[in-house]
């Protein structure tokens, strides 16, 4: 790395093992792609609430030889969706494993080995709808390790947006947005049944 490790901790407050957590995990980064020149994490508690349940955002720059830098952000509601009760330990485990995921796709690239080329079959998961917004276009399935993945109306593939309903079995390919995970090349499965 030209550039020294930058950690910094805004409304929230420093501690030793996130700082050490994150000094780890930016080491780990270099196996996914090692041409990196500088990286920046941000902590931040941007917004509050009574309880103070909200997690911080862990804000990931990643600087890179001839390409604008790669930034991992994302709003507090996306943990909240992913965990019951999640703290500064799952913020920066969901942020970089983000991180490594575009890592590794750019690393792909360079060599010459896109994941475009492999058949989708090959990628697919299968999911459950656990919510939707029809009036926003959008909804989330529930994955096989319980987690919560955003997929978009564009996404489907097979199925009817505006028939789906909660409980819907899909199968979907997991992608990588400009906000992290998102489920694409949805196809349902099986409907629920009344």
């Amino acid at each position: 790395m030209q550039i020294p490790l930058q950690i910094a901790f805004h409304r929230a407050e420093k501690s030793e093992w996130a700082e050490q957590e994150i000094r780890d995990r930016v080491d780990k980064l270099y196996a996914y792609y090692d041409r990196i020149t500088g990286v920046r994490v941000t902590v931040d508690q941007r917004a509050g609430n009574v309880e103070r349940t909200l997690p911080p955002v862990v804000r990931i720059e990643i600087s890179l030889p001839g390409k604008a830098p790669l930034v991992v952000a994302y709003e507090p509601d996306r943990l909240q969706q992913k965990f019951q009760n999640p703290d500064l330990g799952n913020a920066i485990n969901d942020a970089f494993a983000i991180a490594e995921r575009q890592l590794a796709r750019l690393s792909e690239e360079r060599q010459g080995r896109s994941k475009a080329g492999q058949h989708d079959s090959q990628n697919q998961f299968l999911g459950h709808v656990a919510q939707l917004f029809p009036e926003e276009d959008h909804g989330f399935l529930l994955t096989k390790e319980g987690g919560s993945l955003y997929f978009h109306r564009n996404a489907m593939l097979q199925g009817d947006f505006d028939k789906l309903q909660v409980g819907d079995e899909v199968r979907y390919v997991e992608e990588i947005g400009d906000t992290g995970p998102l489920a694409t090349k949805v196809r349902v499965v099986a409907a629920r049944r009344e």
